[in-house]
């Protein structure tokens, strides 16, 4: 093979929703924008919907097609980023829910799409998206009249259990949002593991459901193999790759490996990832370029034909550890280049 292998683990897909609902005695749905996390949003809608899943999140219309043709009819998808100009045509065509963000999102919506399902989203604090409280105040009547499908919120700081601004945002939602008889939802997957106060009517998980912190009981999703183009010896001295970035303190074997930022393994993982032979740790030396990756393979005894830089014994958030990010940039991040195939084990 001339490109890395991308699997991608349906059970473990699967495992995960289902212990992630299992902790709640809620609706669970499930977030799939991005391209479902970088591993394929029509497969990974399918599987969650397979297991139970019911209701969609994606962060754009364009993003809710996809969706939708793997899906079918029968499920809700909502979109994010709500009604945006130029959006009519797909929400309507393919059946999409926006949640409104907005006073002019609420009027474009009412106006061109008159019955159209919509959602609401509203700002407890984190200042990125959604209606204030003097926003959601104005409006709250006239739009609770027309029926929306969810009232929602999002946590700002849910990944850190002690963090104040959870109970804060918990009470400005429940001061926001109190006595209204549609079904809200505040928690993705941080809140949905800080417990039942933050669970409401609907938690909709995200990286949780793709192995991700801070899911810590999560299954692995993702494996990704990368081919050895080949291998060569350098005397102790010899440098590695562009700026001469590492230099060789002895004799050193190194594999010339084909992925590179390119394929979503950033700069940042520079001198600092690990691949894996079997059980092997391989460093990487030298800069990440756009089609390939120098490794150290000295301490193998033979040439290997592929590394693993993501898989059994390096998750998403370890390898993101290493280059200073998440695993979230990681996972979406991964290239189009990929040989992708699903497995059930």
């Amino acid at each position: 093979m001339s490109t890395g292998h991308l699997s991608i683990d349906l059970t473990a897909l699967a495992a995960n929703w289902r212990a992630l609902d299992a902790k709640t005695s809620v609706e669970t749905g499930a977030v799939v924008k991005a391209d479902g996390y970088g591993l394929g949003a029509a497969i990974v809608a399918a599987t969650f919907a397979s297991v139970g899943a019911r209701r969609f999140f994606v962060a754009a219309a364009e993003e809710g097609v996809a969706v939708r043709a793997a899906l079918g009819p029968e499920f809700e998808i909502n979109v994010f980023s709500g009604h945006m100009a130029g959006d009519t045509a797909l929400l309507r065509d393919y059946q999409l829910t926006p949640m409104l963000n907005s006073l002019d999102q609420v009027t474009r919506h009412l106006e061109s799409l008159p019955g159209h399902a919509f959602g609401i989203q509203l700002d407890t604090g984190m200042n990125r998206l959604g209606m204030e409280w003097d926003e959601w105040a104005a409006v709250a009547e006239v739009v609770l009249a027309q029926h929306p499908t969810l009232v929602m919120s999002h946590l700002a700081c849910a990944d850190d259990p002690d963090h104040p601004m959870n109970p804060y945002q918990l009470d400005t939602f429940r001061k926001m949002t109190d006595g209204i008889s549609t079904p809200r939802s505040l928690a993705a997957t941080g809140g949905l593991l800080l417990g039942k106060d933050y669970h409401f009517d609907l938690c909709r998980p995200g990286i949780g459901l793709y192995g991700g912190q801070p899911y810590a009981d999560a299954r692995p999703v993702a494996q990704l193999d990368l081919p050895v183009i080949q291998v060569r010896a350098l005397d102790a001295g010899e440098v590695v790759g562009y700026g001469n970035a590492w230099q060789a303190e002895k004799p050193s074997r190194i594999a010339t490996v084909a992925a590179g930022y390119a394929d979503g393994l950033i700069r940042a993982m520079s001198d600092r990832a690990t691949l894996w032979a079997d059980d092997h740790p391989c460093p990487l030396v030298g800069r990440v370029s756009m089609d390939l990756i120098t490794v150290d393979v000295t301490g193998l005894d033979h040439d290997p034909e592929v590394l693993t830089i993501l898989g059994s014994k390096q998750s998403v958030d370890q390898l993101a550890d290493r280059a200073g990010t998440i695993g979230y940039e990681i996972l979406t991040s991964l290239g189009g280049r990929y040989a992708r195939r699903t497995t059930t084990g």
